[in-house]
């Protein structure tokens, strides 16, 4: 890369700046829960649609979601940054998805401004409801990415963390079905559906003995019954099931339900049971892409931590993964202070000067890599070589 590009680059991120601080406050500002993102949503295609893009919003029939798109003046890769924008209940944008979102389409905007000359496309995808029901499955299963040669999603952190693996997860539901008797009259009349219930926990929690040590089985009673001197004739537990790799997750996912079905047997109640949210595949990082990001970061100043973290959650990136080379690095926020995230303090740390410095290097090692796979067709060739191999 010459160093006339890298300074294009720099200048051209600092020009847009302001115009991405001011969308990430603005999205930090108003939360707004998964498929309810309509204010972030229109900050996103506004500035998309001043910058030149062309957008279609709503996308897939999804309210929330966009998909942005400029084309250079001659062929070449085409290359997608995936921006996030919702927000938890309660603490707002404690996932940092402001953010998130303000650095993949900086990215996006940042090399719209190179494909003129250097050729190729620029996709920027609003993907709503990553917390929930992530809308990057649904992107994946309809085609979007069957024309998209490279995609790239970065997350704040408390970190510089390399893209790695992330756990596949299923959202399963369990209903339980009873028989309503008087709890000190006749409690012999009836069924507990509250016992099958909790049979299944206690299932559950003698299977974990025998489930890998990376897996992970968790759930809560969201319905247990109306008053203590009434038998249940209803109960409801949901679990996420996470392994990580989809066939251990399949046989994990068996083994759950026959721990329900086994607890409403032992209750004498009838059990059914459903998917609740959108599962998630495991994230298969290209390598060959995620060290030549790593290298670009490194010619920054930036050294990105490449040891498996001790622990991870699921996310909607695996599916993405699964369909196109992808990585998904973190940048850190949090000026090396160990701050988790989902929390009011890491929410917090998407607001400062540091953050916004960050947000910058993220930005700039983004496009140079994009330039790179531009440019460097073997480049292109390998990480395609490898994802064929992979996936």
């Amino acid at each position: 890369m010459t160093k006339q590009w890298k300074a294009m680059i720099l200048e051209t991120i600092k020009e847009v700046r302001p115009e991405l601080q001011e969308l990430s406050e603005y999205i930090y500002a108003n939360p707004e829960l998964g498929h309810e993102e309509y204010l972030s949503s229109q900050a996103h295609v506004a500035l998309l649609e001043k910058h030149g893009f062309e957008v279609e919003y709503p996308y897939l029939g999804i309210d929330t979601a966009f998909k942005a798109v400029y084309k250079g003046k001659t062929d070449g890769p085409t290359i997608a940054y995936l921006s996030e924008y919702d927000a938890l209940p309660g603490i707002g944008h404690g996932c940092g998805h402001n953010l998130l979102g303000a650095t993949d389409t900086g990215a996006g905007l940042v090399l719209s401004k190179l494909v003129d000359e250097v050729g190729g496309t620029v996709v920027v995808l609003g993907t709503p409801a990553e917390e929930t029901n992530g809308d990057k499955v649904t992107m994946a299963d309809a085609g979007t990415f069957d024309q998209v040669d490279i995609a790239f999603c970065t997350h704040p952190s408390d970190g510089y963390y390399a893209s790695g693996t992330s756990m596949a997860m299923e959202a399963i539901a369990f209903n339980f079905y009873g028989k309503t008797a008087h709890a000190a009259a006749a409690p012999f009349e009836g069924i507990n559906a509250l016992d099958g219930c909790l049979n299944t926990f206690n299932s559950i929690n003698s299977l974990r003995q025998q489930i890998h040590p990376t897996a992970r089985v968790h759930g809560v009673i969201t319905h247990g019954g109306e008053a203590a001197n009434i038998i249940p004739e209803f109960a409801r537990a949901e679990f996420y099931v996470r392994a990580m790799d989809m066939p251990y997750l399949n046989e994990l996912r068996e083994k759950v339900i026959r721990c329900a079905e086994a607890g409403a047997l032992a209750a004498g109640c009838r059990m059914e049971w459903e998917y609740y949210e959108t599962g998630y595949k495991n994230m298969i990082t290209n390598e060959t892409l995620s060290k030549r990001y790593n290298d670009n970061m490194k010619e920054l100043g930036i050294e990105m931590l490449v040891d498996e973290r001790d622990s991870m959650g699921s996310m909607d990136m695996g599916n993405v993964s699964q369909v196109v080379p992808a990585i998904n690095p973190y940048f850190e926020i949090t000026n090396g202070k160990a701050i988790s995230a989902h929390t009011v303090e890491f929410r917090d740390c998407t607001k400062t000067e540091e953050a916004y410095e960050a947000m910058e290097k993220t930005i700039e090692g983004l496009t140079l890599t994009a330039l790179d796979l531009i440019q460097d067709t073997e480049l292109l060739k390998q990480v395609k070589k490898e994802f064929a191999e992979q996936v």
